[in-house]
């Protein structure tokens, strides 16, 4: 658990799309085997240490001919952003997927004296 002192809170949202590989016939839409989408985020402002941030599909697109797989996560979490890595794998078939995001956690006032 990550306790936040007297700091005041941070809280950046958003949603990605990360890709649309159907379009033009991407990896993720006609290829096999494991493959990984990775795209960076840069958050309105810096923290003042790495925040918490969840990732979730907002919208997913994928083939009823294969089973259908999918791995989200946040990635490289520093204080002015970080990576959205999605990953499928098999003969998983995917259009195009859009990622919700939600980063909290410590920032500084900026009227506060730093004595």
């Amino acid at each position: 658990m990550r306790k936040i002192g007297s700091h005041l809170v941070g809280v950046d949202q958003g949603d990605v799309v990360l890709f649309s590989d159907f379009e033009h016939d991407g990896e993720m839409w006609t290829g096999d085997g494991p493959r990984l989408i990775r795209k960076h985020v840069d958050f309105a402002d810096a923290y003042d240490l790495a925040p918490v941030v969840t990732v979730s599909l907002s919208m997913w697109d994928m083939s009823n001919g294969a089973n259908m797989r999918a791995d989200v996560k946040a990635e490289k979490v520093d204080r002015t952003g970080f990576d959205i890595v999605f990953r499928t794998w098999g003969d998983t078939k995917v259009a195009r997927v859009r990622v919700a995001w939600q980063a909290i956690g410590p920032v500084s006032d900026e009227e506060a004296w730093d004595i």
